[in-house]
């Protein structure tokens, strides 16, 4: 393709999904920074219901991760490639089973437990939202759907963010440092709503998967890695807020 319809393809595919994200986050932090309450005192909530009726809420939920995967399915459309590995290009095969949980598992490991610490860094400083990662109701199907959820954001967050713009930056010629520190400061940007300290994470958290990434071609590790952390972070806080309310807790 010419580098004009790739260019065009790019601000497409990231206006459909976490470049969008990244104009509401920025206008977010905005928003927040011009209220009178300080940033530790406000809350960010990632999962919430979406109906009073439990089969609604589900069908809403379900609904929701449903459309939220279809622009991954275009990016899969997109790179499909005619001979095997037909994600190659997005580096995706099934050719390293086990080692690609594991690597995934230890990145998840070094980038979560830092990531905790950053956090609650970041809330004694002001610079951080309370994050709630969920008020779901509890429900039967409760915990798989925040499983499901955090499969959600690994896979939408690391195939568009890392795998595509890998891709396609590197066909417009983007040098393999910048395409590293774009796909950084993008992960950080629509990330900013929750505060500053999540920026500055996320965006180490960007510079650490896309070295990963330019090193082994490798994106499964970095999507059961992000899996990992979402759903520690999705299905472990009602117990932390239990254990530690002083830290976790008043929020509602």
């Amino acid at each position: 393709m010419s580098k004009r319809r790739l260019i065009a393809e790019v601000a497409i595919v990231l206006g459909l999904t976490l470049g969008m994200s990244s104009l509401y986050s920025l206008v977010g932090i905005a928003v927040r920074l011009a209220r009178e309450t300080r940033l530790s005192e406000q809350t960010a909530t990632l999962n919430r219901p979406a109906s009073e009726f439990p089969w609604a809420d589900l069908v809403y939920q379900i609904l929701g991760v449903t459309s939220s995967l279809i622009p991954v399915a275009l990016v899969v459309f997109l790179l499909w490639q005619k001979t095997t590995p037909r994600l190659g290009a997005l580096g995706l095969d099934t050719t390293r089973p086990i080692w690609d949980p594991m690597a995934g598992l230890g990145l998840a490991a070094l980038i979560g437990i830092p990531g905790l610490g950053l956090y609650l860094v970041g809330r004694s400083l002001d610079l951080t939202v309370t994050v709630v990662p969920t008020v779901l109701n509890d429900y039967w199907w409760t915990i798989p759907m925040l499983l499901v959820l955090a499969l959600r954001a690994g896979i939408l967050e690391e195939v568009i963010a890392v795998g595509y713009l890998f891709r396609r930056l590197s066909d417009l010629q983007v040098p393999l440092w910048g395409i590293v520190f774009i796909q950084a400061l993008l992960r950080a940007t629509y990330h900013l709503y929750q505060g500053f300290g999540p920026f500055v994470g996320n965006f180490v958290m960007g510079l650490v998967f896309g070295y990963f990434y330019l090193r082994t071609k490798r994106l499964a590790p970095l999507i059961v890695a992000h899996t990992a952390i979402d759903a520690v972070a999705f299905v472990g806080y009602p117990v932390a807020v239990s254990f530690y309310p002083d830290i976790f807790g008043n929020v509602g």
